[in-house]
């Protein structure tokens, strides 16, 4: 049984006491504040500040300042501008993502004491009453005490038809009202509202979809193993088996660590990402999630939702197809004065109310409002008649039928104006109407969308257009913006079971009258047969697809929790934004991808390097400060000028195979030559001094090898980026020696380096060649295989 009127506000007639009263708007209010949907400052900070990178390289520094050795501490400053960019960036996504989650509809009409007010949705209570009009968003779940509206629910359950409510029906927070006026009692506040429910379970958190932050995971959960294990045996034995000093054992053992942590292709990639974020940001285009961007370089799949994206979202008139009667009745000058008198306000209104000019000229004596259930809205005007604005099967005219026939398959919608000499009744058959006028109206295809679509489609991503709409009107508007395979529509309303849902993601292009679930499993679909999926969406009805997919993107019109969900947003609502997203994330990936192997050069050697001194129980041959100079000469320098190349192909491979596959020949090659210097050590009579400079001064020279090795092929920017960075570690090695506690080579070193260089090229090369020899050999063992189980 339905609440009374007088009974679902706070007044003397519900028995409450005023304390009672109070106490309910207390909890109402506590209920009903904001949901924050970003994370808290101390979050970000802890987020980004304790890792299990920064730990190990935190440990590493407090060993080295326990012992003073303060000059090997530079290292540190990578790690601390890592970290600050990372916090940085999230910052400012915080502060952009709470600046649009201001909320839509801020206050309510609410009766209280028989008084309408205006009240900060936060403050409803369960079973207040409210005053909802046309131009409204319901702000909680209510039920109609009286009155009748017409209520647009797209945002939540993707359908753009209206639909009639009564006294008794439920209304969905979310929602909005298009026509009529109503009291509803509030049913739930807060979080217990069905799009606050649907809005939780879609932000709970997920786990980062990055192949380059699961690489290096990977990477550091390895090195983690064999840091602790590593770092204990290297110091234990230099402090008591070789008896060396504290303050040796310590900056020998971290020297070996650190070069196992590859601190600068982290810094490279955050400085990277953040850097394609900020060039995005400049393009309308907030990236929520420092990884987002490389989610879509992955992305072969785009689901599209047809408003807001592929259309403007904004009804507006394309044309007026006036008859004899509508010239001679002065057919725009009726119109104006029926909108000027007219209740009505959903998008259809909206749109006539944009194209004709509103006049006073006529005083209507009689309105019927609008009703999805007639479909058509009157107003009668004294000497005039009634004039009657609706669907061209219901007001029945046979040249409209004619036109509606042609605009179903373009994708727009057809009103007919018709008059009637007299009045009529909403409740009764209409009298014969004459036609004045069929008025075509349309949802406009963005300006760009055919551009965007082929883009996408050159780029080898497959695209699927997904609506809640008449699949047919869908595919008519598809095939208007050149969407590829427009022509392949299925009505998803007579899909039940998982396995069809499967096979027509498979078959299909474009999709209609597809339910908020059903756009979930299509993504889900899409996923399990191997593909990388991207969503974009407006409203809440697209949650749970958004957060199912792999890379998510919410237009900045759509609904607040379709925004904060999102990992990109395009804020000025522009489709055409999103191929720079893609090529931003595509130039980082590739970037970041090509020039990885050169920081693995290092950690690779200096775990294999580490592992023969322990065996043969001499020093690491480097110290931390030596390290650091490759890190930010030979690695960093080159590395960071060279990310910012343009670069948007296709990704192909996967991120950590195909740096290991350039790193380990290099890597190899210097642990074949070290291996060869130690067997070499007492015929070659070196001094401790200028072992120590010539396998420095190889370690360098094998590191260039690498870059020159990802530089290929060269350019102008390459060439001056290589040469600069030869010269420079050199030219460092020879000024700033003493400070790296190295000597100057002697002619024999040199003589010595030369031929070490030598070999370490012609190991680099075998060991390279070998791999390519089992990839191809893998490759075609492969396609043997898939080939007989064709046959």
């Amino acid at each position: 049984m339905l609440p009374q009127d007088h009974l679902c506000y706070p007044n003397p007639a519900t028995g409450l006491t005023a304390g009672q009263v109070q106490t309910k708007k207390e909890n109402g209010r506590q209920n009903t504040q904001p949901e924050k949907v970003t994370k808290t400052s101390g979050q970000i900070l802890k987020d980004n500040i304790c890792t299990l990178f920064n730990l190990f390289n935190l440990l590493i520094a407090i060993a080295l300042a326990f012992v003073g050795a303060w000059s090997n501490m530079v290292f540190i400053l990578i790690i601390a501008l890592n970290t600050l960019i990372g916090i940085v960036q999230e910052f400012h996504a915080k502060k952009l993502v709470d600046k649009l989650s201001l909320l839509s509809m801020p206050t309510a009409k609410v009766i209280r004491d028989g008084i309408s007010t205006e009240i900060s949705i936060q403050e409803l209570v369960e079973e207040d009453v409210i005053e909802l009009d046309a131009g409204r968003q319901v702000c909680a779940d209510s039920v109609i005490l009286t009155g009748g509206v017409e209520v647009n629910e797209s945002l939540l359950t993707g359908e753009s038809d209206p639909i009639p409510k009564s006294a008794g029906s439920h209304l969905l927070s979310g929602s909005f009202i298009i026509s009529g006026k109503c009291r509803a009692c509030v049913e739930h506040i807060g979080a217990e509202n069905y799009a606050s429910k649907i809005a939780h379970e879609a932000k709970k958190m997920r786990g980062v979809q990055s192949e380059l932050l699961s690489s290096m995971r990977k990477v550091t959960r390895f090195t983690g193993y064999l840091i602790p294990v590593l770092g204990v045996l290297l110091f234990l034995e230099a402090f008591f088996l070789r008896q060396d000093t504290l303050n040796h054992a310590v900056v020998t053992t971290a020297a070996g660590l650190l070069g196992m942590l590859p601190k600068g292709l982290v810094l490279l990639i955050s400085i990277s990402l953040a850097v394609g974020i900020i060039a995005l940001s400049k393009k309308n285009v907030l990236v929520q999630e420092l990884f987002a961007l490389e989610s879509l370089a992955h992305v072969d799949t785009l689901c599209l939702d047809k408003t807001g994206t592929l259309t403007q979202g904004k009804m507006q008139v394309e044309e007026v197809i006036q008859t004899e009667l509508g010239r001679s009745m002065q057919f725009h000058e009726l119109m104006g004065s029926f909108l000027q008198y007219s209740d009505d306000n959903n998008a259809t209104f909206q749109a006539l109310n944009s194209y004709f000019s509103k006049n006073n000229s006529l005083v209507p004596v009689h309105k019927i409002p609008f009703s999805s259930e007639r479909k058509w809205s009157a107003m009668t005007f004294d000497q005039v008649g009634t004039l009657l604005i609706g669907a061209p099967e219901r007001l029945a005219d046979g040249m409209a039928e004619k036109i509606l026939q042609k605009g179903n398959y373009d994708g727009k919608r057809i009103l007919l104006a018709g008059i009637v000499r007299g009045t009529v009744n909403q409740n009764s058959p209409l009298p014969p109407v004459e036609c004045l006028a069929c008025i075509v109206i349309s949802d406009p295809i963005r300006p760009n969308a055919a551009k965007t679509l082929a883009y996408f489609q050159k780029e080898g991503v497959d695209l699927k257009l997904i609506s809640g709409d008449n699949p047919v009107t869908v595919s008519s508007l598809a095939l208007q913006a050149g969407f590829p395979e427009a022509e392949r529509y299925i009505d998803m309303s007579n899909i039940t079971t998982e396995t069809e849902i499967e096979q027509a993601a498979l078959t299909y292009s474009v999709f209609g009258r597809v339910s908020p679930i059903q756009k979930k499993q299509l993504v889900q679909a899409l996923q399990k047969h191997g593909h990388s999926v991207a969503m974009t969406g407006d409203g809440v009805n697209d949650l749970l697809a958004l957060r199912e997919a792999d890379c998510s993107i919410a237009v900045a019109e759509g609904s607040d929790a379709a925004r904060q969900v999102s990992q990109v947003v395009l804020l000025d609502s522009n489709f055409s934004s999103l191929p720079a997203v893609l090529g931003e994330g595509r130039r980082v990936v590739n970037n970041i991808t090509r020039v990885a192997g050169v920081f693995f050069v290092k950690t690779i050697y200096s775990v294999l390097l580490s592992i023969v001194c322990l065996l043969f129980n001499i020093p690491f041959p480097f110290l931390p400060i030596q390290i650091t100079l490759i890190d930010l000469i030979i690695e960093g320098y080159p590395s960071f000028f060279m990310s910012f190349e343009p670069d948007s192909k296709k990704i192909t491979g996967h991120f950590l195979p195909s740096v290991m596959e350039r790193a380990i020949p290099n890597a190899i090659s210097i642990l074949v030559c070290f291996l060869v210097s130690l067997a070499m050590s007492p015929f070659l009579q070196l001094s401790t001094e200028q072992a120590g400079i010539l396998l420095y001064l190889l370690v360098g020279t094998v590191g260039i090898q690498a870059v020159l090795k990802a530089s290929w092929p060269f350019n102008k920017l390459r060439v001056f980026l290589c040469s600069t960075m030869t010269v420079g570690f050199y030219l460092a090695v020879f000024l700033f020696h003493p400070l790296l506690q190295v000597s100057l080579p002697s002619g024999i070193t040199l003589l010595l380096f030369a031929g070490f260089v030598l070999l370490s090229f012609l190991v680099e090369r075998a060991v390279s060649g070998l791999i390519q020899w089992r990839k191809k050999k893998t490759s075609h063992n492969c396609s043997q295989k898939i080939a007989t189980k064709q046959l």
